[in-house]
């Protein structure tokens, strides 16, 4: 999944950082990888990549789902986009 986003408050590298990692840092602790994929130069913009593998497809998207709705709650960000590719291997 890929989250594109505004970050509304900030006026500097720095303070668009301090949001990101803290975004990228509690989405690890639901047991995901994530990180700032795209953007990284611009002050009001990111894009967050996250990643999850499971048993299951609806395993996998519960995480996703929860990943999504954390950083929806979160004021000092826009989402602009959001977009989920799979990848399912059959064996």
């Amino acid at each position: 999944m890929t989250m594109e986003l505004r970050i509304v408050g900030s006026r500097s590298l720095k303070a668009k950082r301090t949001v990101v990692r803290h975004l990228v840092e509690r989405s690890r602790n639901l047991g995901l990888s994530v990180s700032e994929v795209d953007h990284h130069d611009q002050w009001q913009r990111a894009a967050i990549g996250f990643a999850a593998v499971g048993s299951t497809a609806g395993q996998v998207t519960d995480i996703l789902d929860r990943a999504e709705r954390f950083v929806w709650s979160h004021p000092e960000v826009e989402v602009l986009a959001c977009v989920r590719d799979w990848l399912e291997l059959d064996r």
